[in-house]
């Protein structure tokens, strides 16, 4: 891992490519107050828009682009991953959990709030995406719709570079049985990444460990978590399990970002 600086956070085995530039954004150096204190990048929060649109700009200008080359979606914590050859508006985005792109200049990213950010790059093809992978997205195969996106675009798996962002921990990631139970009757190997909880009993769920390995069932070998708990992470990240927690009404969003330069 290596901090760049307030503002962002990139992993070693991307920051090592040449011609692309990234960033796991965190949520200071913004302009957003009170709950969304202060680099909130999420539109669909209720945030004021001028914030965030400032703060989007923000990070867009770190990776060396204007705002109207930020192509993020309408997240639906879906399969679905879109090719951005252009970019839209807030109001004009596709629904999808994922953007991939070929085109140098645009910027894809996503937002999260304790789901796994994933941030990917073909050196060779040129070709990066951002993935946004809940338990939903990850379950449903939000990961490998990326990866056959990116494979669209010329990519070829095995040389595909991936890291994951800051996301819930296991240890702050307590679910239910019948949550357990749905991996289980699907993906019977899945039990690995459910832990039972000394005090409670309750199982506790590993989505950074899930996502890598969904990642590399996907035929990606270069896989880097940054092991990064946006739960435990309260001065630094944005977390909806903790925002519920403390029984806030609404909750920030924090972009992770890929582009090729």
């Amino acid at each position: 891992m290596i901090t760049d600086d307030k503002l962002r956070i990139q992993a070693r085995n991307l920051a090592e490519i040449d011609g692309i530039d990234h960033g796991f954004f965190t949520r200071l150096g913004g302009v957003s107050k009170g709950l969304y204190e202060s680099l909130n990048c999420g539109v669909g929060s209720s945030d004021a828009p001028d914030a965030v649109t400032e703060n989007r700009t923000r990070a867009a200008r770190l990776l060396g682009a204007p705002l109207d080359k930020l192509a993020t979606v309408h997240q639906k914590h879906s399969n679905i991953a879109a090719v951005a050859d252009e970019t839209w508006t807030p109001n004009t985005r596709p629904e999808a959990d994922a953007v991939v792109t070929a085109t140098p200049g645009i910027v894809v990213g996503i937002v999260t709030a304790d789901c796994a950010p994933v941030l990917l790059c073909d050196p060779k093809a040129r070709v990066v995406g951002a993935a946004h992978a809940g338990w939903r997205g990850a379950f449903d195969g939000i990961v490998e719709a990326t990866v056959e996106a990116m494979t669209g675009l010329g990519a070829d798996p095995t040389r595909i570079v991936a890291a994951i962002g800051p996301a819930i921990s296991q240890g702050a990631y307590e679910v239910g049985e019948d949550y357990k139970a749905r991996f289980l009757d699907t993906e019977p190997d899945a039990g690995t990444f459910f832990a039972n909880d000394e005090g409670t009993g309750e199982p506790h769920f590993d989505l950074p460990a899930y996502v890598a390995d969904r990642l590399d069932r996907a035929g990606v070998r270069d896989i880097y978590d940054l092991g990064i708990c946006t739960y435990y992470e309260e001065t630094r990240l944005y977390s909806y399990r903790r925002s519920q927690h403390h029984g806030e009404p609404d909750y920030g969003r924090q972009i992770s970002a890929i582009v090729l330069t």
